[in-house]
């Protein structure tokens, strides 16, 4: 039931989430909505967190047309209690767990463990259509540190009012015949210090940032296995991801090294579609159990998901400057913890 495919591709390196051939949860009717927005929920919040991490090293801002270049590596730490949700059956018209389990493993888990699911439908009739699929484990084995991984690079620039314009941009790139994926994003960082007369001779700065981040992606949904009742035409998984963050920064910044933190907010949201034509073979059974025929229903463009994050982030970071080289590592205390690291070329 499992491939691996990649999700999201950003500038130079290609970071590969697996997903899990999801299709066959459209058997479970209405309740495939909120079944898949269980499983998937820990993977689209952490990697919005990720998304407004890396955004800056330091509350000092370049001098006029001064810039710098920076790689980054922000990972999204999965909470415990975010690999796994609960079943709770009343929150679902059609389904029932048979082997008694409570829990399922959400996408970022590091369990494996792949959760058998029924499905009885009434056709009003005395009769119901029945099926059964399997939700898959998940991939927080394969992953550094069980965290949400999302590379970046980016372009800063000064501009003459003491503010860094920061750019990062991915132009849609396609990577085989079913995946394609873009990013882009900008970021204002504006000088508070100039304002505060005498503290412009220490090695105090402050500054404030405002910054959006965009990336779409989707997938092609192949029809590759013929056992699982669910036929695909045309089926593509579509992600667009929408972040912003807002940030006071401070900084201490001395020849050889640079502390610096920053409080702030995160906003975010996530639509991710499930687009194309579908077949769902189910059995008939009567008010007995006993199968009487079979049915085929067809759907389309049957899921419109979405994710939300909101909330308080606080970074604590440090950066060595090697000249114009600099080593920076970060910290953020938000809903996924989040960690930053990188390199970065800076001029003026």
């Amino acid at each position: 039931m499992k491939k691996i495919i990649v999700i999201f591709v950003l500038i130079i390196t290609v970071q590969s989430i697996k997903s899990q051939e999801l299709e066959s949860i459209l058997l479970a009717a209405d309740d495939a909505g909120l079944l898949t927005e269980n499983y998937l929920n820990p993977a689209m919040i952490g990697l919005m967190h990720s998304m407004n991490g890396g955004w800056y090293t330091t509350g000092k801002v370049h001098q006029k047309f001064g810039f710098d270049i920076t790689i980054s590596a922000n990972a999204s730490l999965v909470p415990s209690n975010a690999e796994f949700f609960n079943f709770i059956p009343s929150d679902y018209n059609f389904l029932s767990l048979p082997n008694g389990e409570t829990t399922i493993p959400t996408v970022m888990s590091e369990s494996t463990f792949e959760t058998e699911v029924d499905v009885r439908i009434p056709n009003g009739d005395g009769t119901f259509k029945v099926g059964s699929f399997t939700m898959p484990g998940g991939i927080g084995a394969d992953l550094p540190l069980n965290a949400v991984p999302t590379p970046m690079v980016q372009l800063g620039l000064g501009l003459p009012t003491k503010t860094d314009l920061k750019i990062r941009y991915v132009p849609n790139m396609s990577f085989g015949d079913d995946f394609d994926s873009g990013l882009i994003g900008i970021g204002l960082q504006h000088d508070i210090t100039q304002y505060l007369g005498t503290m412009e001779k220490l090695p105090l700065s402050i500054s404030v940032l405002a910054a959006f981040t965009t990336l779409n992606a989707s997938y092609a949904i192949n029809n590759e296995d013929f056992t699982d009742n669910v036929s695909v035409n045309n089926g593509e998984a579509e992600f667009r991801l929408n972040t912003y963050t807002i940030q006071a920064i401070g900084s201490l910044d001395f020849k050889i090294i640079t502390f610096y933190g920053s409080l702030g907010y995160n906003g975010g949201k996530t639509t991710a579609k499930m687009k194309g034509d579908y077949t769902l073979t189910y059995d008939v059974e009567d008010s007995n159990g006993n199968v009487v025929g079979a049915v085929n229903e067809s759907i389309s463009d049957p899921l419109n998901l979405g994710f939300d994050i909101n909330g308080m982030r606080a970074t604590l970071g440090t950066r060595l400057n090697l000249g114009f080289f600099k080593i920076f590592a970060d910290y953020s205390f938000q809903e996924f913890n989040t960690l930053s690291a990188g390199i970065a070329l800076s001029f003026r």
